[in-house]
């Protein structure tokens, strides 16, 4: 049975690092920390020469006096596993620990994450390490839990070792058993690259035309390095389930090329995340219409909720973020980290570590801000954490274990992802959608759910929505169809974009009319499809009840012919040749509808589509709200709260029908209220 994120408090806490400071420093760090309302640290996942200073010579003193002192302050410890980093020694001794990139250039020791998952001599050093903090700390009643390694495939998630090499060639014969069915699902009679024996297969390698691989090859590469980072965790967590069994397990991040979901459901107790929402104001388009930026960063923590519905922030932004050569983002302005830690509370987290007690004065991360800055005195940063502190000693026990409620979902799938990293013709217009209909739902103050269609989703699970939003599955098997279809059937409601449903489980085209295996779902069939780009000019939509109103048709444009009675065309191409062509169809069936939209989606499609169903806020009968503040909802049985958390540094104005009262302040509030630039409330 798994663990819960916590119990009878809110978990409020700091990743701290007693490596790096003289332990005269330790007890005075560890009385503010309580002082300001923490009850939790984490530490360990950077030390492994600390612990093992050379092979087989294991020390725990530094960490033993952190830790029984952490302890003595009544601080609960989160030890991680320091496999992220491989020591000097181990590196030069064991040299083929270390991963090659795709042109076969060694990765040398110097930064971190400069290892491979496949070679069986890291293996072997990961669980003496593992098993010897186990049973070193498993029983210490100061360690809560544990984190496997650290930000799995973060920095790289790509692996070619010859050791990753012979990896996947044994995942391959698993998985196809001969090598006329690897030959069929690779279509490697495409440019006689088929095989004729095991030897001759490999990770993609350089070939003619930069990283062009074989995109069936792609596919699979990503679902191994999944299924092989799955298993280099597996590793630890069976060690510390068997040697910490009260302890609970976790790990952090929400990286590329890995299912979290399967990750979760195998290893751990709730999955964990890092929490960075000024990453926005560096890595942003400048020509995107009305942005979210940090507001956006809900996009994500909805991803990690359906892993995790309960779930962990192991690394919440406290500061300015960089290392000395990049990721130089801007210093949060004053509010924004109470607001950032309570839009990670609103999407589901039911503890917050901040990243960083005090902000390192070597090495790389020198200029990733912790709470207090290298002076180590009073800071607007200190008093903003204390504050958050305060609240959530008082109200965190309330919130704790309630849950994000939504009616709406966003729908995703790994394999559309992976193999949307290789496809342009799909890959970069699901994350356009997704983003513009998170979007449009926000401004509207409609919560919604990131939902990962897997093997084992059911139809219950499916159930729970009103609405499905799947922008864009080019992959979409029979099986898939089918469970959508019952959805439907029963009083669902789907909507689809452009690309739908022409790709089979191999990443191969269907020969059947496109949207392939949706076609009976949707009852239309594409005629014509285009890329919008280049010489081809942007086109436009007019709907069916408002012709004058038109909205742009982004990106990709399939003219749709309608061959099922039941069909309805709810908006028409206006522009190019194919004007008055149909772009948006709604198909009745069963006792729910299926919508197409033949393009790739913006904010403006997306409105007109709420408006026909006529979604709403959950909150509209009591609570009128501007669009620059985000409404959530945590529900248990018994309970119920709705988190407004204004995004805008000006005040807005809000109106309540209803007398609530504030569960941070504990004021009541009725009629017109003014909520402050970057403010929160928490109302039930």
């Amino acid at each position: 049975m798994k663990k819960p994120v916590a119990k009878e408090q809110f978990e409020l806490g700091v990743c701290y690092y007693p490596e790096h400071w003289p332990e005269s420093l330790w007890a005075d760090d560890y009385r503010r920390m309580v002082e300001m309302g923490f009850t939790i640290i984490r530490m360990g996942e950077f030390a492994w020469s600390i612990f093992e200073p050379e092979e087989g010579n294991f020390q725990f003193g530094l960490f033993d006096r952190a830790i029984d002192l952490a302890h003595s302050y009544g601080l609960k410890v989160v030890l991680g596993t320091p496999t992220a980093t491989p020591p000097a020694w181990l590196t030069e001794k064991y040299p083929e620990v270390l991963n090659v990139t795709y042109e076969g250039v060694t990765l040398q020791h110097g930064m971190r994450r400069h290892y491979n998952y496949s070679s069986p001599k890291y293996h072997e050093l990961c669980a003496a390490i593992a098993g010897q903090l186990a049973d070193h700390y498993g029983s210490h009643l100061g360690v809560v839990g544990w984190q496997i390694d650290n930000e799995l495939n973060c920095e790289i998630s790509e692996f070619y070792s010859e050791s990753d090499h012979n990896a996947f060639r044994k995942w391959l014969q698993h998985k196809y058993k001969s090598l006329d069915k690897l030959n069929e699902a690779w279509g490697a009679v495409f440019w006689n690259q088929s095989y004729s024996d095991w030897s001759q297969v490999y990770l993609p390698r350089p070939t003619p035309s930069p990283k062009q691989p074989n995109p069936h090859q792609a596919l699979d590469e990503k679902r191994f390095i999944s299924d092989n980072t799955i298993a280099f965790a597996k590793i630890q967590a069976d060690i510390l389930r068997a040697k910490a069994p009260q302890q609970w397990v976790t790990t952090n991040g929400l990286f590329g090329h890995l299912d979290s979901h399967e990750l979760n459901d195998q290893l751990l107790d709730f999955f964990s995340y890092d929490s960075y929402p000024q990453f926005s104001s560096i890595y942003y388009d400048a020509a995107e219409v009305n942005p979210l930026r940090d507001r956006g960063w809900g996009l994500s923590l909805s991803a990690v909720r359906s892993i995790s519905p309960n779930f962990c922030i192991m690394e919440q932004q406290s500061g300015p973020g960089g290392w000395v050569n990049r990721m130089d983002m801007p210093s949060p302005k004053p509010g924004q980290m109470r607001l950032w830690t309570y839009q990670s509370i609103a999407h589901g987290a039911d503890m917050v570590l901040y990243f960083r007690w005090r902000t390192a004065t070597m090495g790389n991360e020198i200029y990733w801000h912790g709470i207090n800055d290298y002076h180590n005195q009073p800071n607007r940063r200190v008093r903003e954490a204390a504050q958050i502190g305060q609240e959530l000693a008082a109200s965190g026990p309330a919130i704790v274990g309630t849950v994000t409620q939504a009616k709406v979902a966003i729908v995703r799938d790994y394999d559309n992802e992976w193999d949307g990293e290789y496809d342009v013709w799909h890959g970069p217009f699901m994350w356009q959608s997704n983003k513009e209909w998170f979007k449009a739902l926000q401004h509207r103050h409609i919560p919604n759910d990131v939902l990962y269609l897997r093997s084992k989703t059911t139809l219950e699970e499916l159930a729970r929505y009103e609405v499905l939003i799947y922008p864009h599955p080019a992959i979409l098997a029979d099986e898939t169809a089918a469970l959508l279809d019952a959805y439907v059937q029963q009083g669902g409601k789907l909507i689809f974009g452009c690309r739908t449903g022409y790709k089979d489980k191999r990443g191969q085209c269907y020969m059947r009319p496109f949207p392939g295996a949706a076609q009976s779902l949707c009852g239309i069939t594409v005629e014509e499809f285009t890329m919008v780009k280049g010489t081809r000019l942007p086109t436009f939509i007019s709907w069916a009840d408002k012709p004058e109103l038109l909205t742009g048709a982004d990106s990709f444009n399939e003219i749709l012919q309608v061959i099922e009675d039941s069909v309805e065309v709810m908006g028409s191409y206006a522009s190019d040749y194919y004007a008055g062509k149909p772009a948006v169809t709604r198909n009745q069936r069963g006792k729910g509808e299926v919508w197409y939209y033949g393009a790739v989606f913006n904010e403006d499609a997306a409105v007109q589509i709420i408006n026909y169903l006529g979604l709403q806020s959950p909150a509209a009968e009591w609570l009128e709200l501007p669009a620059d503040v985000e409404l959530q909802i945590r529900e248990s049985d018994s309970a119920s709260y709705t988190f407004l958390l204004n995004y805008s540094e000006e005040p807005a104005t809000i109106l309540l029908k209803e007398e609530k009262r504030d569960l941070l302040t504990d004021q009541l509030i009725s009629g017109t209220h003014t909520l402050e630039g970057f403010g929160v409330l928490v109302l039930y």
